[in-house]
């Protein structure tokens, strides 16, 4: 063994504890990449989509909105795509509003620009400026901004996490204040420690600073609504901790988190389970059923 580095972990255990392929027996990323394509096309093909819509000056600040059939005003939901900060694009996860669109959600997917070529503060303030947006242009395509949840997985997971944490008032006294319905943070990183310590700092190049103050469970949330941290058995003891912590260290505020592990189940097969729409993983998002 290396160099303790952090909770018992050298480098090379924090890789294996965070190198999610790797934890999956016989995993195939291209074959899981390819048939994420296919269910991508099938929900453009599907539902109707306003695509690239712009929501800030840099190329990366767009968003996808895909529309429920019908007039009136839709429950909002904004999902923030995961990738490690540094992988991925919005385009890569349209078949999510297959799992939302036919429980009459207006589903809005975001991109944002990937580090290193942006730092961790800028990549959440583009995610930010994104749910300014909504909360300010959502009504014109179709969304009720006063009913708009959040969710996201891996990498989103913890910017929908650091979305709850924002203290939205003080970042901007002109734009309206979130108040999110709920917010689902799925297969989530919310200590960001860890992943400076291991393999994918070499691209990320976090700093200590960077990533205590940017890590969800050393933070407070701001905005109080029900909160829900899922993620499957099967992603390995640092994932498990990680999201058991976090739900622990908010629960003494307004929002409660309940923290839901889905058995037999790694990271990618939760992650397509999003575009399911019967799936459980979608219930939990949007508190179906009293979830």
């Amino acid at each position: 063994m290396g160099e303790i580095l952090y909770r018992g972990y050298d480098r090379a255990g924090l890789d294996r504890e965070y190198d999610n392929r790797t934890k999956v027996p016989g995993f195939d990323f291209a074959a899981f990449l390819a048939q994420c394509e296919r269910d991508n096309a099938r929900a453009l093909a599907a539902h109707h989509a306003t695509l690239d819509v712009p929501y800030g000056a840099s190329p990366a600040e767009r968003l996808d909105i895909f529309h429920p059939p019908g007039a009136g005003a839709n429950p909002v939901h904004v999902f923030f795509h995961g990738g490690y900060w540094r992988l991925l694009d919005k385009k890569d996860f349209s078949y999510v509003a297959g799992g939302l669109v036919p429980h009459g959600v207006t589903t809005v997917i975001v991109n944002y620009a990937l580090m290193p070529g942006v730092r961790m503060d800028e990549l959440l303030e583009q995610c930010r400026r994104a749910i300014d947006w909504v909360y300010a242009n959502i009504a014109r395509h179709g969304g009720d901004p006063q009913r708009v949840s959040i969710s996201g997985h891996s990498a989103g997971g913890h910017i929908a996490a650091m979305m709850m944490a924002t203290d939205w008032a003080a970042r901007n006294p002109a734009a309206p204040v979130p108040a999110f319905t709920r917010v689902c943070a799925i297969s989530g990183i919310f200590e960001l420690e860890p992943i400076r310590l291991c393999f994918l700092n070499d691209t990320l190049r976090m700093s200590a600073e960077e990533a205590a103050r940017n890590s969800p469970r050393a933070l407070r949330p701001r905005v109080a609504c029900p909160l829900q941290v899922v993620l499957g058995d099967r992603e390995g003891d640092e994932y498990l901790r990680q999201s058991r912590e976090f739900g622990a260290a908010w629960s003494v505020d307004a929002c409660r988190p309940q923290v839901t592990v889905l058995e037999a189940t790694d990271h990618f097969s939760i992650r397509a389970a999003l575009g399911d729409p019967h799936s459980e993983m979608v219930a939990l998002a949007l508190g179906l059923g009293g979830r």
